[in-house]
């Protein structure tokens, strides 16, 4: 049976259901595996695959049954063909080629994210948590959102049975999509609130109200979590790295076991985690290239060891990776340290304090023989869209952008030879106002404008779940300070 562990405190060990249900361990820790069980290669290939393919949600089911032992084969068989019903292609995750480096398609869930993948099934692994451990309380989901896990999570826990979702975002930080996302969503138990900062705080709020669970809950209601801090949230994401390099391997683009890289836009850590996990069930992967925008901590810790948050906070084109306090790096660092629990809490007991740490020259080098990191600017982002487009006849988004630009960094700085993968985030429709004039110097009233003209210049269909938002109704209309938080749930809870 696969145990889960606090980063912060050796003794809360935990099943994956209760893992999955708790969302957030003791002390602010994050449940993460115990022990990384290795996955033989070969053998998954050949099970999953299906003539010339890989069927992805028979890939998952035996990735996440391998992670989360306690669930019966035929209800989570149930629950990933449910999930991923959802999706516009049966393929959920389509590896293309771009230039001369590939593209994985993220996108393609109901609501234009890669977000998707994961949030239209963590609805499903609580629901068979509550099962497993025989849970009849209203499950009070907290989410803390950057642009686009607020929307994945709205869509993928509304309208369940016993669960209510407040999202807190941070106003003026997201695209006019990606608020027009949140606030049009439908659903008894679904709750949007904005707060006047940036996701940091969003996800400090949610943290605070964890921690103070005991003081706000009621009897019959309990939180849990929609963010990556929830390892049934993050689990689910490990399967497309998989998914992508069986893609290469059947269409003669690799050799079975040849090493490739994978370029991911990085904010709160927890896409490339997820790369790095499937790295230690044994994918073969050469380099994980974080790849950031101006709020470049992640890159300045990877190459530097320091990991400091008292910065300058930037508000850019790629929105959903303005984050400063990256939570998932936390996980990183358990395994980096040896699962050192003391080390853990004295590094992040000075971040708390002191706003940054110092991890060991060892440690370091160790991150570094994984990870390579590079970061984008606006004007770098927007050129590297108008080139992407015109020279390799590919339209990507402000994230997906920062980590093509990675990708050439790091051939122009290494001359590595390996073959790269690029994780496309986003649907480019949901920023298309900034990769339309990073294109065409035209300017127009609204983001639908901007949509709309984007399709003329591109031809790449419109997603139907972004072209209707204008003819939606706003449902949601809430503003709150940081401060008001705990009486604004408080009172919610009241009337669960």
């Amino acid at each position: 049976m696969n145990k889960f562990i606090n980063t912060r405190d050796e003794k809360d060990e935990v099943l994956g259901s209760l893992a999955i249900i708790n969302g957030l361990g003791k002390n602010s820790g994050l449940y993460t595996f115990d022990e990384i069980k290795k996955i033989d290669l070969n053998n998954l290939f050949n099970n999953c695959k299906i003539e010339t393919c890989v069927d992805y949600k028979k890939l998952a089911n035996l990735i996440i049954s391998n992670c989360f032992c306690e669930f019966d084969n035929n209800d989570l068989t149930n629950a990933i063909n449910q999930a991923y019903s959802k999706f516009y292609i049966t393929e959920v995750v389509k590896t293309s080629k771009i230039g001369d480096d590939f593209l994985m398609e993220l996108y393609n869930g109901p609501t234009s994210a890669f977000k998707d993948i994961a949030l239209t099934l963590l609805p499903h692994l609580m629901s068979l948590s509550y099962k497993i451990n025989n849970i009849n309380k209203t499950i009070y989901i907290l989410c803390a959102t950057s642009g686009d896990t607020g929307k994945a999570a709205l869509e993928g826990f509304k309208d369940v049975k016993n669960t209510f979702i407040t999202v807190f975002y941070p106003k003026n930080a997201v695209s006019k999509i990606q608020e027009l996302q949140m606030l049009t969503t439908d659903g008894q138990n679904t709750d949007v609130v904005s707060i006047n900062s940036n996701f940091d705080v969003c996800q400090n709020i949610v943290k605070n109200l964890m921690d103070n669970r005991e003081k706000i809950l009621t009897d019959d209601v309990i939180f849990s979590s929609a963010n990556s801090i929830n390892i049934g949230r993050l689990v689910p994401q490990i399967v497309y790295y998989f998914k992508s390099y069986f893609d290469l391997v059947c269409d003669n683009q690799i050799k079975f076991n040849e090493k490739i890289n994978f370029s991911v836009p990085t904010g709160n850590f927890g896409d490339i985690l997820a790369g790095y996990i499937a790295k230690k069930m044994g994918l073969p992967i050469n380099k994980l290239i974080c790849a950031s925008n101006k709020n470049n901590v992640l890159y300045d810790f990877i190459n530097t060891g320091i990991y400091d948050i008292n910065r300058n906070f930037y508000e850019t084109i790629s929105p959903s990776m303005d984050i400063i306090i990256s939570s998932n790096l936390e996980r990183l660092l358990f395994y980096e340290t040896d699962k050192n629990f003391d080390k853990i809490n004295y590094l992040y007991n000075k971040l708390k304090i002191e706003k940054k740490f110092e991890i060991s020259k060892n440690e370091l080098n160790s991150i570094n023989e994984t990870f390579y990191a590079a970061f984008s600017d606006d004007f770098t982002i927007k050129d590297t869209i108008k080139d992407t487009f015109i020279n390799k006849n590919r339209l990507i988004d402000t994230h997906t952008a920062c980590a093509v630009f990675a990708v050439s960094k790091y051939k122009k700085e290494t001359g590595d030879k390996t073959k790269n993968v690029i994780l496309a985030t986003a649907s480019p429709y949901k920023f298309a106002k900034s990769v339309y004039t990073a294109i065409c110097d035209k300017n127009f009233s609204d983001e639908f404008e901007y949509m709309n003209n984007l399709y003329d210049l591109s031809g790449e269909p419109i997603p139907k779940n972004l072209s209707i938002l204008s003819n939606l109704t706003i449902k949601h209309n809430n503003n709150i300070s940081q401060d008001e938080a705990i009486n604004y749930i408080k009172n919610i809870i009241k009337n669960l």
